[in-house]
This record gives C-alpha cells, structure tokens and sequence, in this order.
C-alpha cells in the first residue's frame, strides 16, 4: 500500500477510527461530548475533501475524482448536521448512550464507501454497512412504543431486499467473471442472465428508495422512529442509493431491457404516493407517502438516462436531502416540547416558536416544487429530461402530481400560520440547531436559484 492508496481511504480511516474513540469516550465517561467527538470527525472527514486536490486515482475499489469529493463532503457535513440536532431532542428523549453518534459514524462511513466505489462488491458492502446502522438506530427510542416495532418492520424488509440485491450481483458476477464496473458492460452485454441480475438488482432498489410496491415499510419507520434519525434516513440514505443506481445504470449504458419496469415504478410511486399523502392525519406518515412520490420523480430521471437524467437525479438526491433534514430539524424541535405527529397539534405553531415554524414551512415549500426553493429547480430539470428522452406521457403525470402535492404540503403552512394554537407557550432551540437549520434552509434557495452551483 503507498501512501496515495492510503489517502484515498483516508476519510473512511477517520470515521471508523472516531467511531471507535466514541464508543471508548462513552465507556469512561458518558456524556454530550460523545456527540460533539462524533461532530469533530465528520467534519474532519469533510475537511479532507475540500483542502486537498483529487487523486483521480483508483485503488482497493475505490476512486478519488472530484464527483466523489463533493458527495463525501456532503455526507460527512449532513452527518454532523443530524447529530447537533439531535443533541437537545436525545436528551429530552433520555438517549444518552455512546451508541448513537457511534453508529451515526458507521452510517457516514458507508455512504462515504459508496460514493468512491468502482467495485461492485465495495459497492454493496457500502449500502449495507449504511441499512445496517439504521436498523439500530429506528430502534435507539425506547420511550417510543413504536419505535421496537419499526426497527424489527425494517430488519425485517431489509434483509429481503439485501437478498435481492446480492442475488442480482451474484448473477452479473457469474455472467461477466469481474465486479470492476468500468468492465462489467464489456462482459455481460446482452446476456439473459445478465438482465435478469440487473431485474433484481433493480428490486433492491426499489426497497432502499421505497418506491411502489417495495414501500410498505415506510409510513411505519418514519412515524416509529426518533425525527433527527428519519432526517438522515429519509436525506442521507436516499441519496446513497440514488448514487448506488446512477452508478449502476451508467455502467450499463443501454438498459432497454429495464425501462418498462422502471416507468411503472415511477408511475406507480408518483400517483399512489401522492394519493396516500392526502388522506393523512400525521405529519410524519405525510412526509412518508410523499417520500414514496418524490422518489417516483426521481425514477423518472433514471428512466431519462443519459438525457440530463442522471445529472438531474444527483442534483434533487442533494436537495431532497436538504428537505428532508429541515423538515424533520423543524419536527423534532416542536416534538421537545410535547406536540405530537398529528396535523392538528401544529396549528398556530408559528406563534410558539417562529423560527422552527419557518424552516417547516420552507421545507413544506420546497417539497410542493415552489420557485424559487431548490425542489422547483429539481423538478424542472428532471420533467425536462423526461421530456427529451422521449416520456412524455410520465412526465405529464408527473407534473400533475407535483401540482396536486401542493394541497398536503401547504395545509402544514396553513395550520402553522392560518390556525390559531390550542396551547399557549414557547419553545427552547439551541443556537446550535438554530446554525444547523438556518443554514440548510439558505442552501435551498440559493441552489434554486443558482444550480449551477451544484455541478453534478
């Protein structure tokens, strides 16, 4: 090993190392500062990316490119993000332990895995070491009585989709003799087998995106789970394995083979989750159902490929994640001081605490689509690309389930500033989470409206 090997895995030698430290932090002194150790090495790990030049280098599966640079800074920064908000939610909550900046360590260092992967097998044990540590953490709320039940729905699911996963691999493997998926095309194009491991392949990642008919986990594990977890889920964990198929898709060049199943999961994830998200009492179960849509929207970039498609996918992938941690920063904050999931409990909720009311309502913005947030921009660029390569009928319907998602989207904003609030009172933010959230809130509309910014 020389030392450019070794600086490609450098990132990955500082999350697993700080996790370690966590974890020996908390057996001789349990405390806060397990947390902010585990803030210190994401960033150091972010640190690493932006002051030193890329390698372009390809070692132990791994690559050094600037594409690779940006989504370990991104990671390693949503990951810091989601631990200081979780800071004064754990504690109301009584999460104390090590345990939990531990393991959101070894889920940071499995997206940062897979954003460097050129191998197919590094590539999986990536997006597992990421599922795996979110199974822990689903369930890390033992307060929450449902909580245990969405960590086993999950573990549960989850190792059905794995089992797909690793057969479709298995397959591509037996086909082409290599896991390197510069040469993969070359060896297995056209082969039965082959299409037949990409189908399942494709299975696993319907499960990992929740689209239409693999999200029936979803409503479950985002309303069971603790709000700063379903951030990093929802944000982070989506967009690894939105990187996990444009890699894969890329690699194949022309997957005709794979293009009408990939239509009927966008379709069937656009309308159907649409259609669930209105009927929902529960903010968290909303956010769930629409989760399954934007996804839709998503495989509809997939499905346009090489026609702006997968640039367009990347860019929402960033900014759904920005979504998502704004969203669930804002629910965790009123959740602290008593309020449930239910629609009805955030009524006047801008008058209890205007700044966590704000960001929700941003979010709710950006989610709808509505310019000049970044989900407006995502959206166009992906309806855009669906448009050039020829879908036209899916991105109709896509642009009319977006308009129709703006009604469940902005009855949050309308009981947060149209209702008036059944309880008085004010709830305490830390600057901390104040920084954290006000900052993903700006990096909304400044990526709506500079793109470019985001050159993916």
């Amino acid at each position: 090993m020389n030392l450019n090997e070794l600086w490609t895995l450098l990132p990955l030698l500082i999350l697993a190392c700080g996790a370690l430290v966590v974890l020996l932090l908390g057996a001789v002194e349990p405390g806060r500062h397990t947390t902010w150790t585990g803030v210190v090495c994401c960033c150091g790990a972010a640190l690493w990316a932006v002051q030193t030049p890329p390698l372009v280098s390809v070692s132990f599966g791994m690559s050094d490119t600037p594409l690779v640079r940006s989504f370990i800074l991104f990671f390693c920064l949503l990951a810091a993000a989601v631990l200081i908000v979780s800071l004064e939610y754990n504690e109301q909550r009584g999460i104390h332990g090590e345990e939990y900046p531990a393991t959101i360590l070894f889920v940071t260092f499995g997206m940062v895995a897979m954003a460097g992967a050129t191998n197919l097998l590094v590539l999986f044990l990536g997006l597992e070491t990421m599922t795996f540590g979110f199974y822990i953490l689903v369930a890390i709320d033992l307060k929450r009585g449902t909580a245990s039940e969405a960590g086993l729905k999950y573990l549960l699911l989850g190792a059905v989709s794995t089992g797909f996963l690793a057969f479709g691999l298995a397959l591509l493997y037996f086909t082409s003799g290599t896991l390197e998926s510069a040469a993969l095309l070359k060896q297995c194009s056209g082969e039965p087998l082959a299409v037949l491991g990409w189908g399942f392949v494709l299975i696993g990642i319907a499960f990992k995106l929740s689209l239409v008919p693999a999200h029936f986990w979803t409503p479950d594990i985002y309303q069971g789970a603790p709000a700063p977890v379903v951030a990093f889920l929802s944000g982070g964990s989506k967009c690894a394995t939105i990187l996990f198929a444009v890699t894969l898709l890329s690699t194949i060049g022309n997957y005709s083979a794979l293009r009408t199943p990939l239509l009927a999961l966008a379709l069937l994830s656009m309308i159907l989750g649409n259609l669930a998200a209105l009927l929902q009492k529960s903010i968290r179960r909303m956010l769930a159902y629409s989760s399954i849509a934007q996804m839709g929207y998503v495989a509809l970039a997939l499905l346009a490929g090489g026609a702006g498609g997968f640039k367009a996918a990347l860019f929402y992938a960033f900014t759904y994640a920005l979504m998502s941690l704004t969203a669930f920063g804002a629910i965790a904050v009123f959740e602290r001081s008593g309020i449930t999931d239910q629609l009805e409990d955030y009524r006047g909720g801008g008058c209890k605490e205007p700044f966590a009311a704000a960001v929700l309502a941003l979010s709710m913005f950006a989610l709808a689509g509505i310019p000049p947030t970044a989900g407006f921009t995502g959206k166009f660029m992906i309806f855009a690309a669906a448009l050039r390569s020829g879908e036209t009928a899916a991105a109709v319907i896509g642009i009319l389930t977006a308009a129709a998602s703006a009604y469940y989207y902005l009855r949050v904003v309308v009981n947060l500033y149209m209702l008036k609030p059944e309880k008085a009172g004010r709830i305490e933010i830390s600057l901390a989470e104040k920084l954290v959230l006000s900052t993903a809130a700006i990096l909304l509309v400044i990526f709506g409206l500079f793109p470019m910014l985001l050159d993916l």
